[in-house]
């Protein structure tokens, strides 16, 4: 199989030897068979400082002027710390695996009460997720032509296909693709994929996203996911993108999906409602185009995805609280019709004038941030809730003592339309990637 280096190796070389390496994507990264070893193990994780100087509390958009002049908070972070392993069997046939614990994962004890009279309790230490985000084998028969099979990145949007923390500015990642769509989306399914020439392709049949966990805040964020021990596969989706490195350091990506989302529950019925919605679909399509370019010291990023959700009025309908149990899975809130993301961030290496920390590849890049984002657009554009529609601006620094790591700090503000307050931050993280063997 063709050797695979991680994305940050690839920025890293002063030497661009192939088009590809402008950038790899968040599949082929996993993998790195160097020199005949087989095993590859590897990851890449981030911390988070953050000031945010606004109010969080969960009426804020509800009556904002009650919290106008609310008082800052803190949030100190890890959002992904992530384990890479790949294996190497022969003739073609690799695993890769990836693990992610966000949030430093999640916690629970079982403990005895005194104060309760010797009571056992479960308690809940602490929130966050543990995953399987990729787990597939693949068989190569040619540089053009591989087969996936098993749990895979969805690379719809450069955040998808690029999300590994040394691929953006920001201490968080990108708010807008974020927002919108699931992040990092993943699922089970087969990938047919390679490269030829001056381009890769993507071809994905995974399992269907699910309207029922679609909602105002996030549009079709929370679809991808399942509250249960498998995820339900009455609906399937289609995800493709193609990849062109049009010289060394410049990369323009072509991405999108198409599936329906409503049926895709378990059970596979709608409550108390018989045949009425057998014929509403759901249908989810997604285009979405980005870019990258890593050269004369400068790093340039863009992308710009734009979603459409069919049906509508029928989804909000089944999805109302009424029609569900108290302690079911399925989000309430309303769903619009459509969601937008624009982003570009740009940044300069200024140690690159500088010829002792450019000899060391030492790196200091000044950056700034521009992104757009609505994950509300309802039928007619008639709007009631316009939180969603957000203005984002963030400037900083990201500085790379060595290519593995970087140290990271921004100021950001979310610009929101009246009557609605900014929500301006500072933050400060250091992440790392990189393979271990």
């Amino acid at each position: 199989m063709k050797i695979f280096k991680t994305t940050m190796m690839a920025l890293a070389m002063t030497t661009l030897a192939v088009p590809t390496m402008a950038q790899e994507s968040a599949g082929d990264s996993v993998m790195s068979h160097a020199n005949g070893k087989r095993l590859s193990i590897g990851g890449y994780g981030e911390v988070a400082l953050s000031r945010m100087f606004y109010s969080d509390h969960v009426n804020r958009y509800s009556t904002p002027e009650n919290y106008k002049n609310d008082p800052s908070h803190g949030r100190f972070d890890i959002p992904h710390a992530v384990i890479y392993l790949g294996y190497d069997f022969g003739r073609g046939w690799t695993l890769g695996m990836e693990v992610e614990f966000e949030h430093t994962g999640t916690g629970s004890t079982i403990e005895n009460e005194a104060d309760e009279a010797a009571e056992w309790e479960r308690e809940q230490e602490k929130g966050g997720e543990v995953e399987l985000e990729q787990f597939w084998i693949n068989k190569e028969f040619s540089r053009a032509f591989n087969i996936k099979v098993g749990h895979i990145v969805v690379p719809v949007g450069l955040n998808n296909a690029h999300h590994e923390p040394l691929n953006f500015f920001t201490v968080y990642r990108p708010e807008g693709e974020n927002t919108i769509l699931p992040s990092t989306w993943h699922d089970t399914g087969i990938s047919l994929w390679g490269r030829t020439g001056r381009f890769r392709y993507e071809v994905e049949l995974v399992a269907g996203l699910n309207a029922m966990f679609f909602n105002r805040d996030g549009w079709i964020h929370s679809g991808a996911g399942s509250p249960f021990e498998f995820k339900p596969a009455n609906q399937l989706g289609g995800a493709a993108r193609i990849d062109y490195y049009a010289m060394p350091g410049l990369r323009f990506g072509l991405s999108g999906y198409l599936g329906n989302s409503v049926h895709n529950t378990f059970p596979n019925d709608i409550k108390g409602e018989g045949k009425r919605y057998d014929k509403v679909k759901g249908t989810v399509a997604i285009g979405s185009v980005d870019m990258t370019l890593n050269r004369w010291n400068w790093i340039v990023r863009g992308q710009a995805d734009y979603g459409y959700v069919g049906d509508v009025d029928a989804i909000n309908t089944i999805k109302d609280a009424k029609a569900h149990a108290s302690n079911s899975p399925v989000k309430s809130a309303m769903i619009g019709k459509n969601a937008v993301s624009v982003g570009i961030e740009a940044g300069y290496d200024i140690f690159s004038q500088i010829e002792q920390l450019r000899r060391n590849r030492q790196k200091l890049y000044v950056f700034g941030r521009y992104e757009y984002y609505d994950s509300y657009i309802p039928k007619g554009n008639k709007k009631q809730f316009n939180y969603t529609d957000v203005t984002r601006l963030a400037f900083g620094l990201n500085y790379h003592p060595l290519p593995q790591i970087a140290v990271k700090a921004d100021y950001s503000t979310r610009l929101l339309k009246s009557p609605y307050n900014n929500e301006p931050s500072l933050n400060i993280g250091i992440a790392y990637e990189g393979f271990f063997m």
